[in-house]
């Protein structure tokens, strides 16, 4: 499970590697990959009409 977890994070790129001089920048780019990936896994029952 750790391994699917940081295979998750590591999709994001800025995180991958670290350029963020300040250390509250980058947790605040992990909270925020950690909220889209458990957006990405809500199912969503809307149903939407393009056109």
């Amino acid at each position: 499970m750790v391994e699917v977890c940081h295979s998750w994070f590591n999709r994001f790129r800025k995180l991958l590697v670290r350029y963020e001089k300040l250390e509250r920048s980058f947790v605040t780019l992990n909270h925020f990959a950690a909220a889209i990936i458990a957006f990405r896994k809500v199912p969503l029952k809307v149903n939407i009409i393009y056109g």
